[in-house]
């Protein structure tokens, strides 16, 4: 058996990785460390990061204009805290200067938490991040922390090639995530939007999109969307019907019907063996033509060069 192709490790972008890993474990330390009785040994060998820690009035801090996550779920709010209630905030948020007072980085969780629990301050390491680095370090820490829903997700890649006019290569090598994996997310922003409500509402997963995406109108996805929903199909449920469809379409019309018989047998033998629709052409002599083979994402086309036994780079 062939050996399988190493997955590409998953990392966070431009170093926002060292911004969010815990510094200090317990709120014993936390005290010790503003009241300076702590030793350096409690803190990372980055004397910057070390000396950024404050205490910053919760008032004085505005939310990320770019945060990318629009939905929070008030119950898990609620009970962060009463965690920050009982145990204080554990891990700093991260801001930057903002006029008078300061713009939130990362950690909005932890500052709607402490808001709510009514905290006066709250732990914050203060970074120098231009605007660029503010919307690329909230969009990775939403990615690798907090699971956006789809659509949420869609729209954060959207808004960030956008603002800073990159390209899909660019912006998965900056974000460590493949390029087929934004891809695929851009293009749920082109659903119908019933759909995509049921996405944001997590009434349909990524997966079933995904699958719904491969039918040709805005009408059939809409059909088995609704019927995806009502009957609480599973995304390979939805899989097989988008494939139904496919092969029912392929079925030899007017033009195949002049085919020989064993082309069109090729054609079934490459569509089932490929999961898609396949078409063979040929020349009045026989000895030349074409096979055309359709896909309808990307991870559909990776799929096939797989079946195929062929390994394709990351920009085909």
């Amino acid at each position: 058996m062939a050996e399988r192709k190493k997955e590409k490790p998953r990392h966070l972008g431009r170093g926002l990785q060292s911004l969010l890993s815990p510094i200090i474990s317990t709120p014993t330390e936390m005290e010790e460390a503003y009241s300076g009785e702590s030793s350096a040994a409690n803190f990372p060998r980055d004397k910057e990061l070390r000396d950024s820690l404050q205490l910053i009035n919760v008032d004085a801090i505005s939310p990320n204009p770019y945060q990318a996550r629009t939905v929070w779920n008030e119950q898990e709010l609620a009970e962060l805290a009463e965690s920050v209630r009982a145990n204080g905030v554990i891990q700093p948020i991260i801001v930057r200067p903002s006029g008078a007072g300061y713009q939130l980085i990362a950690g909005e969780r932890r500052f709607r938490a402490s808001k709510l629990a009514s905290l006066t301050t709250i732990p914050a390491l203060v970074r120098q991040a231009s605007d660029e680095q503010l919307h690329e370090w909230a969009l990775v820490e939403n990615i690798h922390r907090v699971d956006l829903n789809p659509m949420e997700r869609a729209k954060a890649y959207h808004d960030y090639l956008s603002t800073f006019s990159l390209t899909q290569a660019e912006a998965a090598e900056r974000l460590g995530e493949g390029r087929s994996v934004i891809a695929n997310y851009l293009r749920l922003l082109d659903l119908p939007k019933e759909i995509k409500d049921m996405l944001t509402e997590g009434q349909l997963t990524m997966g079933h999109a995904r699958a719904i995406l491969a039918l040709p109108t805005d009408d059939l996805r809409r059909k088995l969307a609704n019927r995806a929903m009502a009957g609480r199909l599973s995304v390979r449920e939805v899989e097989r019907l988008v494939r139904r469809y496919l092969a029912g379409t392929s079925q030899p019309g007017a033009t195949d019907r002049s085919k020989p018989p064993h082309i069109l047998d090729l054609e079934k033998k490459l569509a089932s063996q490929l999961s898609t629709k396949v078409s063979i052409e040929t020349r009045k002599s026989g000895q030349r033509g074409r096979i055309v083979i359709e896909f309808y994402s990307l991870d559909e086309f990776d799929g096939m060069m797989e079946r195929l036994g062929l390994v394709c780079g990351e920009d085909v």
